[in-house]
């Protein structure tokens, strides 16, 4: 069962503060518990969105708003929203143009689990809490990666993800950027592969996997999975 421990991504000595600042940063310090507050409305929503992941049936899904969305950097998050009725675990899967800073657009089930959805409307409060995945994390190849031109999708993490690096030919590893549609994009390709990857999460963990081989909009599973935060 998925703890409920809320945790916010960077703590006051990180440089973080109480609000969503988003998970865009490599926390190695204390975890600093936080309730982020704002107000909860509902959607149609199927796992599709900005964040580019495919539609699921599992609709426990959010959109974060678009400031906060910060370029992708909570594509994947799991937040513990509060509201009238209870609390619930959501994935980020979307961001939501029209919500002020701490708002959350849930999915019509995850609404319903904390409110009416008559209410329409409803305050809540939320913080960053981990996954509860299971199995390593995997690398989603966009459609039309190839060597000149290659972007990868982490997915199946435990924490929001901070960084994805690829080993160059020198055998020192280079960042590749993020999109804001939650890929990470080489521009000018990684070659033919197979890949040395690191990829690190909002905690600070990292997973390095020697050998992904590039795969036209195929998942490649990864050789671990992150550890869970005290």
């Amino acid at each position: 069962m998925q703890r409920l421990v809320v945790f916010v991504a960077l703590s006051a000595a990180c440089g973080g503060g109480g609000d969503a600042k988003p998970p865009d940063a490599i926390a190695s310090c204390p975890v600093a518990p936080i309730a982020v507050t704002g107000e909860g409305t509902y959607y149609a929503a199927d796992g599709t969105g900005s964040c580019s992941f495919e539609a699921s049936s599992d609709h426990m899904v959010a959109a974060l708003d678009a400031a906060d969305y910060d370029h992708a950097a909570w594509c994947g998050a799991c937040l513990a929203v509060t509201g009238p009725m209870g609390t619930i675990m959501v994935r980020v899967v979307d961001q939501c143009p029209g919500c002020a800073h701490g708002d959350l657009d849930l999915s019509k089930e995850a609404f319903a689990a904390i409110a009416p959805l008559s209410a329409g409307r409803v305050p809540i409060s939320w913080g960053l809490v981990e996954c509860d995945v299971q199995g390593p994390i995997s690398y989603q190849f966009k459609d039309g990666s190839n060597a000149y031109w290659t972007a990868i999708q982490i997915r199946n993490h435990r924490y929001p993800i901070a960084k994805v690096e690829a080993k160059d030919a020198t055998g020192a590893y280079q960042a590749i950027d993020r999109a804001d549609y939650n890929y990470f994009v080489a521009a000018s390709g990684l070659g033919p592969g197979p890949y040395a990857l690191r990829v690190t999460d909002t905690r600070g963990h990292t997973v390095e996997d020697p050998a992904i081989a590039l795969g036209d909009a195929v998942a490649r599973p990864g050789s671990s999975q992150f550890p869970v935060c005290p």
